[in-house]
């Protein structure tokens, strides 16, 4: 049976699950909204459905749900934080709190986190940026799921790549992608299920394909593009992990349970200020390349869907599955919602 929040509701019950677990309001509050924002654009697997491992790795101390992300500036163009061992979003939140007048002056900025966590959607943290006027690209490091091509043992993460570009008019273009076929979590919310994956998703332990889950998660994923998807995942890993000083895919313990230290893996941006490079020229350009797109029959614009999913969910509800609600409000210490 599945019932529907509101999105007050949806939040509140999140920030209550979290704080009970330990963790600060505002982090708290930081992790709600991304987790509900994922639920509004309709990937669950990154929505509500992360709040039990999250809180029970808050619980076990895998997460530090107090942490204060310490923010530095080593060079002019650069923004260093280190998440110090917390949640993502808020030492996320906190870099982007420090790019504005940067960017601005010097045109581009890179933005590193260390010692990190799960990043959520990613398309999230750069729709933000495209909303204050800027282009955003991220890329964040995640635990071992994809082999190096020829390999069997999983080295690399699924390693989600974002980008999001404004427009003079309508939403930023967004584009979110992990560098796997699927993104982990799907496998994982099968699993859950007992429900089977898809042909192509996944290869067992042994390296063959697979369309059980559970098989799955003791395998590897497939990458997107065969040995092109593998040398991306390789590429963000050095990205995300490697510059940033935190750690590799293949050291960093899972997301999925709170068993082992804190995965301490990194997220990294390229933001961009088009102004500096020549604010009418990037805006009438991007509106011929839209135009061209619009007048071919059955392109879709990136993030088109998210956005009419968003209205319509905000209107009707977020839908939540009664075991994950009976969970969450178990966990929020509430028997109801007002």
């Amino acid at each position: 049976m599945t019932a529907r929040l509101t999105v007050n509701e949806a939040h509140d019950l999140a920030v209550r699950a979290l704080k009970r677990a330990g963790t600060s309001g505002a982090a708290a509050a930081a992790v709600a909204e991304a987790l509900v924002a994922a639920e509004l654009d309709g990937i669950a697997s990154h929505g509500l459905s992360r709040l039990p491992f999250y809180a029970d790795q808050v619980e076990s101390g895998k997460v530090n749900g107090k942490a204060e992300p310490a923010v530095d500036r080593p060079a002019p163009a650069i923004v260093r934080v280190d998440a110090g061992d917390g949640f993502a979003f808020p030492a996320i939140d906190a870099g982007f709190a420090h790019i504005d007048d940067a960017v601005r002056s010097a045109g581009v900025i890179a933005l590193a986190i260390s010692r990190s966590h799960h990043a959520g959607a990613f398309g999230y943290h750069v729709e933000r940026l495209a909303h204050r006027g800027l282009i955003a690209l991220g890329f964040g490091n995640t635990p071992a799921a994809i082999a190096p091509w020829g390999g069997k043992r999983a080295l690399f993460g699924t390693n989600p790549i974002a980008f999001a570009a404004p427009r003079r008019t309508g939403a930023p273009l967004v584009l979110d992608l992990s560098l796997s076929v699927a993104a982990r979590g799907k496998i994982m919310l099968a699993a859950q299920k007992g429900e089977p994956i898809p042909d192509g998703w996944a290869l067992d332990g042994a390296g063959n394909p697979t369309t059980d889950a559970k098989a799955a998660l003791a395998g590897t994923m497939v990458a997107i593009g065969g040995a092109k998807g593998a040398g991306l995942a390789l590429m963000v890993e050095i990205l995300a992990a490697a510059l940033t000083a935190s750690n590799f895919g293949f050291e960093a313990s899972s997301f999925f349970d709170a068993k082992g230290p804190p995965p301490r893996v990194g997220q990294f941006f390229f933001v961009l200020d088009p102004a500096r490079f020549g604010a009418e020229t990037y805006r009438s350009r991007i509106d011929v390349l839209i135009a061209a797109m619009s007048e071919e029959a059955g392109v879709r614009l990136p993030g088109a869907r998210r956005q009419a999913l968003r209205v319509r969910l905000e209107a009707e509800g977020i839908p939540i599955s009664d075991a994950l609600l009976s969970d969450l409000r178990r966990r929020g210490g509430v028997s109801g919602l007002a």
